[in-house]
């Protein structure tokens, strides 16, 4: 989830920022402050296990994550979940407002990058992190417990490691998005960039599988599938090919930029609007890993950078605590030596503050 209320917001700060009515970086710091939700703290996703089988090159996790490999609490999950609340009806309206008035984008619009993060990103709880939840055996467990407290749940995983039995139970607990990674449709290129537990063939009819048991049972899980833009040779021809082998399908099918190319050496940018514009995550969601960690997002893959262990503390008081605030102006400050101002390619709002 996202924190629309402190996103809305946010323009205005940038705005301040550039047409000289926050001169110091003490203001910028209240301003942002005076909008960031101290009350209710918004998680963005729950790592339910950083297991995963896949050997993927464009993934940090193969090469840089050293954290032991650990499944989440049930009951730390639960203890999280009790402290959240989904968004207002009220929010979500002036939410889609103001996402047509400032991309363009409805909600009823065909399937892109930036619509699934405006529209679905934006109000489900991600259950997926630096692992592959479908090796979590209690995952139906998880989106059963969001779907009766009111909130949707989605995560993105390995085709590979369908499961049926364990999928269609999913399913029936109310998941509400599943998002398949596809990289070609040539199995051995496939498992040249995912590794050798990957395969096209195998997965594309598990996936049918899936949609036939959907369709069965009247179910209202959006299938999504996407491929991720590596900048390869043949990028175009492969996702033509993905999108020609489920045409006429109920899917949701996008070609998605690349996370995390600060450590590639071929860095070609993007189109998602998510990684081109200002990071806000220190004053809009925290991340809960699976040793009950709170992280300043996802992409700390190797949890250097902690603010409590939900074990522990409240959600509020993690949130509000002396950790997050010190981080909050190291972010701002764009601190020499912060993982973010060199290892992620997100923008941070510092860089736009060249006060005297």
């Amino acid at each position: 989830m996202l924190d629309l209320e402190f996103y809305m917001n946010f323009d205005s700060v940038v705005d301040n920022i550039k047409g000289g009515v926050l001169t110091s970086k003490e203001s910028v710091f209240e301003a942002l402050e005076s909008i960031r939700n101290k009350e209710h703290p918004i998680v963005y996703n729950i790592e339910t296990t950083n297991a995963c089988n896949m050997k993927c090159k464009m993934c940090p996790r193969t090469t840089m994550m050293t954290r032991p490999i650990e499944n989440i609490d049930k009951d730390t999950f639960i203890r999280v979940v009790d402290q959240l609340s989904p968004h207002s009806e009220k929010t979500w309206k002036r939410w889609k407002e103001y996402c047509e008035k400032k991309y363009g984008i409805k909600e009823t619009d065909e399937a892109s990058e930036n619509h699934f993060f405006l529209y679905v990103i934006s109000k489900v709880i991600q259950l997926h992190g630096y692992g592959d939840p479908l090796l979590d055996v209690h995952m139906d467990e998880y989106v059963r417990i969001l779907h009766e407290k009111g909130f949707q749940s989605y995560f993105s995983c390995n085709p590979a490691n369908i499961n049926l039995e364990r999928t269609y139970k999913m399913l029936d607990a109310g998941l509400d998005y599943v998002k398949y990674s596809i990289e070609s449709v040539d199995d051995e290129e496939f498992k040249s960039i995912r590794g050798q537990a990957s395969n096209f063939t195998s997965s594309y009819q598990d996936i049918l599988k899936v949609l036939d048991y959907k369709h069965k049972h009247n179910l209202s899980t959006t299938i999504v599938i996407t491929m991720l833009n590596l900048n390869r040779m043949s990028q175009k021809e492969d996702f033509d090919k993905l999108l020609k082998a489920f045409e006429g399908l109920d899917v949701y099918i996008y070609l998605k930029s690349e996370d995390c190319q600060w450590y590639r050496q071929d860095y070609h940018g993007t189109e998602s609007i998510h990684w081109s514009e200002f990071c806000k995550h220190p004053w809009m969601t925290m991340t809960i890993k699976s040793n009950g960690e709170a992280t300043m997002c996802m992409e700390d893959f190797n949890n250097e950078i902690v603010f409590g262990n939900v074990n522990k503390e409240s959600l509020i008081d993690i949130w509000n605590g002396i950790r997050y605030k010190e981080f909050r102006w190291q972010h701002l400050n764009v601190a020499e030596g912060i993982k973010c101002s060199h290892e992620c390619d997100m923008h941070l709002i510092g860089e736009i503050c060249s006060f005297e």
